[in-house]
């Protein structure tokens, strides 16, 4: 028995009913709606110059297995769009990180959870 597992699995529930909110994940004609948890993580890039600059990503926790596009589980892909409904207003991320990091990672040794990594790139009002 791997507790461990049965922990992280326990904690996984708990995020996904208590600290998650609805979002749109999309990719060109293909939409689901999905639970996510928004975080952000704060990335160093050296800019080749001697110089650091300080990113910070908007990031969506999404259980793995609720990522479905087109019948099948996927896995994000830069260029992707996460969008995020508040009052009057659609906020559209799209997927990427800056530099050589990856779009996402998991958020679990077990991979049952994505940290997916956005960046704002437009507001829209809904009617």
């Amino acid at each position: 028995m791997d507790l461990l597992k049965i922990g992280s699995d326990w904690l996984q529930n708990q995020r996904s009913k208590f600290l998650t909110r609805k979002i749109v994940y999309q990719r060109d004609t293909a939409s689901v709606e999905v639970l996510a948890t928004v975080g952000k993580t704060i990335f160093r890039v050296d800019t080749g110059y001697g110089r650091i600059e300080r990113l910070e990503s908007r990031d969506y926790l999404i259980t793995v297995a609720d990522l479905i596009l087109d019948g099948q589980v996927t896995l994000p892909e830069p260029g992707d769009q996460v969008r995020e409904t508040e009052d009057s207003t659609s906020f559209v991320y799209e997927v990427m990180a800056p530099g050589n990091e990856p779009a996402y990672r998991y958020s679990d040794p077990y991979r049952k959870t994505l940290r997916i990594h956005t960046k704002l790139v437009a507001r829209e009002t809904l009617p």
